[in-house]
């Protein structure tokens, strides 16, 4: 397949057939799906019409938090499967509402479905911090059971176990996370639903107080329930620092300033995940030392940016291996979270510095906004379908795609194609083990990734490679929607 001419006929949805050329990939329709990926993922009730346009899904979850006697419905599964972890979805939150944030002047026409896809998981996470006095709900369904099933999650006839931290079993990193989305979305909305921000914010203080008042990682509270799927293995103290960076930024209270102060010197990472997030929390400090040149935030401008310099390929700092296709290559377990995470970072700091013709050095190495604004793009081109294989890695976009992810949704009929239930272990013969493409299309989701050779092979049982997840599509929505309005 030639790589300078790619004729993608646009699937369904309303979008029309286009042309994509490799190195100017359409921007705006993978924004377009990358959001509505989000649809897929919903729990709980689903809204009728245009608000619901991923129509193989249905009503799931409905039950979820009766085991505690409150109401956990909605929110989001965080790949493919059927548990709803609350310490990635917050992250996802958190990333969303950064992205509609930071641009959301460049995401029209999809700024509304943006918001829908924030508030889906707000009005969860509002429910798991408000349900209870002196515990924050932070999962449910044990994934253990869960994953060993193979059904739609219209179907789940496993236990949805409930799951919370408490002061006596306490989830600094989990609180602080979710502190972070409700404070970030609060800012989403405040133009929009002043009523809806306000709430966001007074929870996400109180959440917020939570986590520096009883200390403590939520890995060590919940062990196998959350352990080895999303243990915290950076610890906590870098959601707290998170947790108090978006809290500043969204009431500029001296208590936040102060608070990260007195955290002192964090991490120097060169990664940047739903566990680690100490280089986004850098990032998102530093914008008040780039753009208004406030000097109480040098410091996190410093660290920004020896951030980049671990990242980039030609400094003498780097810590990063690239593909010899020229994607960044962090871990072989899904790795493009890794690189939609990071990009989201080097697209951020490089509009920083491009408002105000900001450089720094890595050694030798001078480096603009356009360095950090061309690796990104590199990335963001990548995944579109410009790398060896001619594939894109986000499902429904370009001529070809990833056709048998690890999903449970996607890969098993559909309630209106199949309405008898198909039974926790029912569904790994014929459809788990079956070498025929997905029968439901899981639009604009982004997949684990390539291998370090930039390898794939589209099989449904590789779950490193082939298994979409919420924070890898809540990462990549802000580059996005920079590339597709960038003159």
């Amino acid at each position: 397949m030639s790589s300078l001419f790619l004729i993608s006929v646009l699937i369904s949805l309303g979008t029309s057939i286009g042309i994509v050329q490799a190195g100017n990939p359409n921007y705006r329709d993978a924004l377009a799906k990358s959001i509505l990926f989000f649809q897929g993922q919903r729990s709980g009730k689903l809204p009728s019409g245009a608000a619901q346009q991923i129509t193989w899904r249905s009503n799931s979850g409905l039950s979820d938090g009766q085991l505690a006697k409150v109401d956990l419905t909605g929110g989001y599964y965080d790949g493919g499967d059927n548990v709803k972890f609350n310490f990635p979805m917050a992250f996802t939150a958190t990333m969303l509402s950064w992205g509609s944030l930071e641009y959301s002047k460049k995401m029209e026409p999809q700024l509304t479905n943006t918001r829908a896809a924030i508030r889906w998981s707000a009005n969860y996470l509002l429910k798991c911090a408000r349900a209870t006095p002196d515990r924050l709900y932070v999962g449910i369904g044990d994934p253990n059971v869960d994953h060993e099933c193979w059904e739609r999650p219209e179907d789940m006839d496993t236990a949805r176990t409930v799951y919370w931290v408490s002061p006596s079993n306490p989830g600094s990193d989990v609180a602080g996370e979710t502190a972070a989305a409700l404070a970030a979305a609060s800012m989403v909305f405040r133009r929009v639903d002043l009523k809806y921000s306000k709430l966001l914010l007074r929870t996400a203080k109180k959440v917020f107080q939570f986590a520096i008042q009883y200390k403590g990682a939520y890995s060590d509270s919940l062990g196998s329930a959350v352990c080895p799927f999303y243990c915290s293995y950076s610890g906590y103290m870098d959601e707290l620092l998170w947790g108090a960076a978006w809290l500043l930024r969204a009431t500029n209270d001296v208590f936040y300033f102060n608070f990260l102060k007195s955290l002192g010197a964090g991490d120097s990472p060169d990664i940047f995940s739903w566990d680690n997030k100490f280089a986004g929390a850098y990032v998102l400090l530093s914008r008040r030392a780039v753009l208004n040149n406030d000097k109480n935030f040098d410091s996190y401008k410093q660290q920004a940016e020896q951030f980049m310099c671990r990242i980039l390929p030609n400094s003498p700092s780097s810590s990063t291996q690239y593909t010899k296709g020229g994607l960044i290559f962090k871990l072989p377990e899904s790795n493009l979270q890794y690189v939609t995470s990071i990009t989201f970072l080097l697209t951020t700091y490089s509009k920083y510095m491009s408002a105000t013709k900001h450089r720094f050095n890595c050694g030798n190495l001078v480096v603009n906004s356009s360095t950090l604004r061309n690796i990104a793009k590199r990335q963001v081109d990548y995944i579109l379908g410009v790398n060896p294989l001619n594939m894109s890695y986000m499902v429904g976009y370009g001529p070809r795609y990833p056709k048998r992810i690890h999903h449970r949704g996607s890969s098993l009929p559909s309630l209106a194609s199949h309405p008898k239930t198909i039974g926790c272990k029912a569904g790994f013969q014929p459809f788990f083990y079956s070498s025929n493409p997905n029968p439901n299309l899981l639009v604009g989701a982004v997949v684990g990734g390539p291998n370090q050779n930039d390898g794939f092979p589209d099989d449904r049982t590789d779950y490193s490679h082939s298994e979409p997840a919420t924070y890898i599509n809540g990462a990549i929505v802000g580059p996005l929607a920079y590339f597709a309005n960038l003159n």
